[in-house]
């Protein structure tokens, strides 16, 4: 072999490697770019959780609701569509409580995924047993009680920093931001209430008994925990004669309900109807914190007359 061929070969030798290399490095450059580019997925049961969220992960991580805008939560139910969703997000977060039983569906497909439970280290109400299985029903409206927000908002905190601790401290520090302002609503609140003479209204369905416990309030209510039941005509009657007893002059309502019951009622012991809402679905240009503001005001239309 002369020398000319044996250069050839050398070049040929050393040039295949490091073409090999630099593809390889190219592709491995790629992949690395588009793992960093990748957003993580966290996604919310429904509207307030998916707000609390919002504000926390900020535009670090991409969030959004599992049941559809303007859907009463109590008693959706996921399609096989959601449950796909579902399985490639990179946290779910849910109320508990029981607010989401589907979610054992998911967890029989996928045990591995993160799901914060918002309601972890809440103390919770009981409100029955249930009727097919006697097991105990808990009330799962903690959201409506500013002070119990603020430690669903730690847990979510918590389950961000899980997912990208990378980001720590800015989901921390957003956190903190926001249970600040939940503690100026609370004081609010626990204020402005503080002159009424009044203790007692009527709600459309069991949706504030936490609200009703942290600030010494007595509630009665329409119907039980689920929005979606109806009273009897005796029960209607019940009511009428218990409202009229408490001399009650504001009878509420709901955003995603028919308000032709409560106008029944405000009818026969001529009162007026306005809305105590559960904040249960999204409304346009308002917030938690706007509509826990106008709850405040619709009450005291109540408690301080």
């Amino acid at each position: 072999m002369n020398g000319d061929t044996r250069a050839a070969i050398l070049a040929i030798s050393v040039i295949i490697p490091l073409s090999a290399f630099a593809l390889w490095s190219s592709e491995h450059n790629n992949v690395t770019g588009f793992t960093e580019k990748h957003q993580l997925k966290v996604l919310a049961s429904f509207y307030p959780l998916y707000e609390f969220t919002k504000i926390i992960a900020g535009e670090r991580i991409d969030v959004s609701t599992i049941i559809p805008s303007g859907i009463e939560p109590h008693d959706w139910e996921p399609t096989i569509q959601d449950l796909q969703k579902m399985q490639n997000a990179d946290m779910i977060v849910i109320n508990g409580a029981g607010l989401e039983p589907w979610i054992t569906k998911l967890l029989s497909v996928n045990p591995d995924i993160l799901i914060v439970d918002t309601s972890s280290g809440i103390p919770l109400l009981e409100k029955g047993k249930h009727v097919f299985d006697n097991k105990i029903q808990n009330d799962p409206h903690v959201w409506l009680d500013p002070v119990l927000a603020k430690k669903q908002i730690h847990n979510i905190a918590n389950g961000l920093v899980r997912v990208d601790p990378q980001n720590a401290d800015y989901y921390q520090k957003n956190a903190n931001a926001y249970n600040t302002k939940l503690n100026l609503l609370d004081n609010k609140i626990r204020n402005e209430l503080s002159i009424c003479m009044k203790k007692d209204f009527l709600a459309f369905h069991d949706a504030f008994s936490y609200f009703a416990n942290e600030y010494g309030l007595n509630q009665n209510t329409i119907i039980g925990v689920n929005p979606n039941e109806e009273p009897t005509a005796v029960k209607l009657q019940q009511i009428i004669q218990k409202a009229q007893n408490l001399d009650l002059h504001v009878i509420f309502t709901e955003e995603a309900v028919n308000p032709r019951v409560s106008e029944v009622i405000a009818d026969e012991i001529g009162a007026k109807v306005l809305t105590l809402s559960p904040i249960e679905i999204y409304e346009k240009n308002s917030d938690y914190i706007k509509r826990m503001e106008q709850n405040l005001s619709n009450l005291k239309e109540e408690l301080c007359s």
